[in-house]
């Protein structure tokens, strides 16, 4: 006869519940690829729904006399004190959203499984809301009005099947980067831009000779999840959920969408930060008349509150290219 007494505890312990957080943390940011670059910002309990980063914008060069100028100029009059240039912020606002999951575990399950159901449950849970996340995230990012099309076609139904990822693609979207003036990420190495591609464009990209995979880096440096390789000044990182389509009624190509940019080009929630990600453990029998021979038991997890948004289109490329 089986034990009538299995899973009949009414609380999960502080030290299982943070083992679960932190399991279902861990798998998810496993699957954080486009969200580990944004600058992210926590969401203070209680501010509401509606998330804001600002930033300012910047002068305007001029060597006009600062007499004749509006505040923009840098050229001095003698004696005559300039007019003082005002600063100005641009902000850009997201509204936070929850995103969740749960399983069911009967009691017959988790009496007789091999495995620990309830901490398979919060891996595989954490996978899936990582993965949504990213999604999100790439999502937001795949927003941005700076396009650029392979071997400079006009439009994307201009893009052939022969159109694939090359290094002339790459050094023409770093030329666009560097003179939008978008800044780099260092994160304890050169200074650099990232790329996010997924496997078909990490392909074309990997045969060419100027390629240098991780394994051959000559310096030890900090590599960030997914990390494939660098060339000309560019750190690429690849994605299984890279974003492709085919590009409309008029040809069967599917356009592969690679996305390079600075940073401080995307914002996000601070995820770990504010505790974004929490587990949910409901005994059997927690439920009341709802599970009145305590049969039932659920593990979920929720995100809190997350959104992701572009604060400066001019420092984020979407490279649209086939591929082979």
């Amino acid at each position: 006869m089986a034990d009538t007494t299995l899973n009949t505890t009414t609380s999960l312990s502080t030290t299982m519940q943070s083992y679960n957080d932190r399991k279902v943390l861990q798998t998810a940011k496993t699957r954080f690829v486009y969200a580990q670059f944004g600058q992210s910002k926590p969401l203070p309990r209680n501010s509401g729904k509606t998330i804001n980063w600002r930033r300012y914008n910047l002068f305007t060069p001029s060597t006009a006399s600062a007499g004749l100028d509006t505040g923009a100029g840098q050229k001095l009059v003698e004696g005559e004190v300039p007019k003082a240039q005002l600063l100005s912020q641009a902000t850009v606002s997201a509204t936070v959203d929850q995103y969740g999951a749960y399983v069911k575990i009967t009691d017959m399950l988790d009496l007789t499984a091999l495995d620990a159901v309830a901490r398979d449950s919060a891996v595989l849970l954490g996978e899936q809301l990582g993965t949504v996340l990213d999604w999100v995230t790439r999502d937001a990012m795949l927003e941005t009005t700076s396009v650029q099309y392979a071997n400079d076609a006009a439009n994307a139904n201009a893009v052939t099947s022969s159109n694939v990822m090359t290094i002339t693609e790459i050094r023409k979207a770093v030329r666009t980067l560097k003179k939008n003036k978008a800044p780099t990420f260092t994160n304890g190495r050169g200074a650099h831009y990232i790329c996010i591609v997924d496997p078909d464009v990490a392909y074309d990209l990997q045969s060419d000779a100027d390629w240098k995979a991780v394994r051959q880096y000559q310096d030890k440096e900090a590599i960030y999840n997914g990390e494939l390789g660098k060339m000309y000044g560019v750190v690429f990182v690849e994605s299984t959920e890279g974003y492709a389509a085919n590009n409309g009624a008029t040809t069967p190509v599917k356009l592969h969408h690679s996305l390079i940019f600075g940073a401080n080009s995307y914002g996000i929630v601070d995820i770990e930060g504010s505790r974004a990600i929490k587990t949910y453990v409901k005994p059997a029998g927690s439920s009341g008349a709802a599970d009145p021979l305590n049969q039932i038991s659920t593990v979920g997890a929720k995100v809190m509150a997350y959104a992701a948004k572009v604060l400066n289109p001019l420092w984020i490329i979407d490279v649209q290219t086939a591929a082979s």
